[in-house]
């Protein structure tokens, strides 16, 4: 599961190879690290037409995993002897979201498979972790480390991600993960992130019907990545 990823390519040139409209978004300083709950630039329809924003990365998690953790909340403060307002605690149990999208027909995440909630996520490398390789191992399209973008999904929502914080309205973003390549499942034999690399399939993503878009959610070829960094918590990749 990817919870770590580098964007390093400026803005101009993710609104170049995106087809953005609007051109500035304020400071996007390059993030050598990106990690969940970060706030990370994202490509996605507007009113005007595609444009760059900035989300937090996470998707809500399913109302299931909310109440399993609420319940075993309450249980804990009522074993203190307190009184608990059950929908309350419920509506205010932190969430600081779900990174990765696996399961498209789960009724949590088909409500937003259409084209207005489809988003490019750009990306120069991405790791996943495994100690006995040396920790986190990253990953791109080859050394130079060049632009290219996961294929995400974004909503405004409320709610609490993090208590200090208390309830927020953010926009949220995740991205798709599917089953790994050779190169990927050598370090992490679970799952990749889904990676968009043709203009083609740019569109069709951010535009097709959900039974055609879904389709790319599926692994690169074998020999597509190539690992650039072992054993660092950012990817020192050039600025460009």
């Amino acid at each position: 599961m990817c919870n770590l990823y580098s964007i390093t390519t400026n803005q101009a040139a993710i609104s170049a190879l995106f087809r953005v409209v609007n051109r500035y978004v304020g400071n996007l300083p390059p993030m050598p690290g990106v990690f969940p709950d970060y706030k990370a630039p994202i490509v996605r329809t507007g009113p005007d037409g595609r444009e760059l924003a900035t989300a937090r990365w996470g998707m809500p998690s399913s109302s299931k995993a909310l109440m399993d953790t609420t319940k075993k909340r309450a249980e804990k403060l009522q074993a203190k002897g307190k009184t608990v307002d059950f929908k309350e605690l419920l509506r205010m149990e932190p969430d600081s979201g779900t990174t990765n999208i696996r399961n498209v027909t789960s009724r949590h995440w088909t409500r937003w498979l259409g084209p207005e909630h489809r988003c490019l996520v750009p990306f120069n490398s991405f790791s996943e972790f495994n100690k006995a390789e040396g920790g986190d191992i990253w990953f791109a399209l080859d050394e130079t480390r060049p632009l290219a973008c996961f294929a995400g999904i974004w909503t405004n929502w409320t709610s609490v991600r993090k208590v200090k914080e208390g309830e927020t309205t953010n926009d949220i973003y995740a991205f798709l993960t599917t089953e790994p390549n050779a190169e990927v499942g050598a370090i992490h034999p679970k799952a990749m992130p889904v990676i968009l690399t043709t203009p083609e399939e740019l569109e069709t993503w951010m535009t097709a019907p959900a039974e055609e878009a879904l389709k790319l959610q599926r692994p690169l070829p074998d020999g597509a990545l190539r690992i650039v960094a072992r054993g660092v918590k950012e990817d020192a990749a050039p600025a460009t």
